[in-house]
């Protein structure tokens, strides 16, 4: 552990001045950061947002951290989680293998007959037809045909194509987009087929890392175009996938206050999402085009690089794994209450369900059914607390913690400490200067440059007075400690074949490369930068007003 942040944290524990502090601030000092990692906090022993909140930010500021050396095997708990989701899903499968060869008719009362009866109404309708045309999509992330430090849009232009033979079907299509008439022109018209996705781990918390998968890049591009139009589709019936986050959290505050609302978080849901449960809900035309899109195998490099046929129907990394967990649920739910009305008593993004609190028992007990199982840490019914979409309540008021999740080693990254510190104790502890003062002391002078909390950590948080300001042709400019440097990729590198398709598709690039001579950049001076391509930093004015 860094010695400074060791020395915010501990002041931090000093501040916030409760038994859980000073649980803490002894496991610090003992370097017990295994115990750190595996400490939680129930809302419902807390009787105040206060005490609440003490708590629960000491718990939570470092547990997050990577570099932790709590020497907890992290990859084997990831794994050990994976295989648990896929004998659930091989479980959720054996129990509604039944309802798939017999055909299913509505009884009187409510039985797992009508739910699924209703769950595909709804999801029929919510659907509709066939898109006539689907164009590809790209993500920031790798695939089987593109590493992780080359995922520009151009790089996928220009990489050979892969795909699952179920996938193959869309070649004729793919060939008449842009992308494949500039693959075809670069000699790579025909496609790699992979059995299926690669398996990997990216950081969590202390305790474990979250299990994803790369798929082979024909897969992803049409999975992505598939939840596109899922996800127009969602908006027509009142679920916003865009900009949903803030609405849950506005019913979530008001659940908190009344208990009108209970919140609902599952356990592994995207890793929990049954083939079975899938091919029962989905309209037949749909489930044939999700499943020749989706990967039905995984090589997991923990098994000599073996591969494992999916229970799951679509893994992490799948590019319509989210917007088909969340039609998935929000079917379910209305299977079985049907005078639910999603965007209005209704609310699902992702796992996080917002449902009158009168119907959360009954919903629980369907997704149970269905193979899904709640997360009772994250779960609540009752009482003062509600969470969803990144926003915790306690009786109206915000509680959500400030939680450090990599060590600072970049004056911007002691800038964001900073920042957390000052958010996460300044509405609740009047001494929270003393850490924050301490996070300031490791800012280089040069970037200790303080503004207005909208523009993030490109300043230090701070008093209107302290801001250092100048005003020009009546703009506003604050100094900030902003990305000055960029790892550079010159757009003229490619061919023009891929220029034009990553330009139709959507491709960003800037001119401002430092040019010698004060000369006007040129066409060919445009780059593109990387996904984490800034390597330097310098005070810059922005403007603000």
């Amino acid at each position: 552990m860094d010695p400074s942040v060791r020395k915010i944290a501990l002041a931090t524990m000093e501040e916030l001045n409760c038994p859980r502090s000073l649980t803490v601030a002894i496991l610090i000092r003992h370097n017990e950061w295994a115990q750190i990692a595996s400490l939680g906090t129930e809302p419902l022993h807390y009787t105040t947002a206060d005490s609440y909140y003490r708590a629960v930010q000491a718990t939570d500021l470092l547990r997050k951290v990577e570099e932790l050396e709590t020497g907890i095997d992290r990859e084997a708990n990831a794994i050990q989680k994976w295989e648990l989701a896929e004998s659930w899903c091989y479980q959720t499968n054996e129990r509604l293998a039944h309802f798939l060869n017999s055909p299913l008719r509505r009884t009187e009362g409510r039985s797992i007959e009508n739910v699924v009866l209703g769950a595909r109404g709804f999801m029929r309708s919510c659907l509709g037809v066939l898109p006539d045309w689907l164009e590809p999509r790209f993500g920031p992330g790798a695939t089987v045909s593109d590493k992780s430090v080359m995922c520009l849009l151009p790089d996928k232009m220009t990489s050979f194509p892969t795909a699952t033979h179920g996938a193959s079907f869309i070649k004729p299509l793919w060939e008449e987009c842009a992308w494949g008439r500039a693959a075809i022109r670069r000699g790579h018209g025909d496609f790699k087929l992979v059995r299926g996705n690669q398996f990997f781990l990216v950081p969590k918390d202390g305790k474990t890392r979250r299990a994803c998968a790369k798929g082979p890049s024909i897969n992803v591009s049409y999975q992505l175009a598939c939840g596109k139009h899922m996800r127009r589709r969602l908006m027509r019936v009142g679920i916003d996938l865009d900009d949903g986050q803030e609405v849950h959290k506005q019913v979530a505050c008001l659940g908190s206050i009344d208990g009108s609302y209970a919140s609902i978080d599952l356990t592994s849901a995207s890793d929990c999402v049954a083939r079975a449960l899938v091919k029962l809900l989905l309209p037949p035309d749909w489930f044939d085009l999700l499943n020749w899109l989706r990967e039905p195998f995984t090589q997991l490099p923990h098994k000599g690089g073996g591969w494992r046929r999916l229970e799951k129907f679509s893994a992490m990394g799948n590019g319509f794994t989210f917007e088909l967990e969340t039609l998935v649920f929000l079917s379910l739910i209305i299977g079985m209450h049907p005078e639910l009305v999603p965007g209005v008593n209704l609310f699902v993004y992702g796992d996080d369900i917002l449902v009158p609190t009168e119907y959360s028992a009954d919903v629980i007990s369907c997704l149970r059914y269905f193979g899904f199982r709640p997360n009772e840490a994250k779960t609540f019914l009752a009482g003062p607390f509600r969470e969803s979409c990144g926003g915790d309540f306690w009786l109206g008021q915000a509680v959500r913690p400030y939680q450090l999740k990599k060590l600072p080693t970049e004056p911007h990254m002691w800038i964001g400490l900073a920042n957390g510190i000052r958010s996460g104790l300044e509405p609740f502890c009047e001494g929270w200067r003393r850490p924050w003062f301490k996070a300031l002391d490791c800012i280089p002078t040069v970037a200790r440059l303080r503004g207005p909390a909208q523009l993030g950590d490109l300043v230090i948080h701070d008093e209107l007075h302290t801001w250092s300001t100048r005003t020009v042709s009546s703009i506003r400019y604050v100094r900030c400690w902003s990305p000055a440097e960029y790892r550079k990729v010159l757009f003229k590198g490619y061919s023009y074949d891929v220029q034009m398709a990553s330009a139709l598709y959507g491709s960003s690039w800037s001119d401002d490369t430092p040019v010698k001579g004060g000369r006007k950049a040129k066409q060919d001076d445009r780059f593109l930068v990387p996904r984490d391509g800034v390597i330097g930093f310098k005070p810059k004015w922005v403007p603000f007003s």
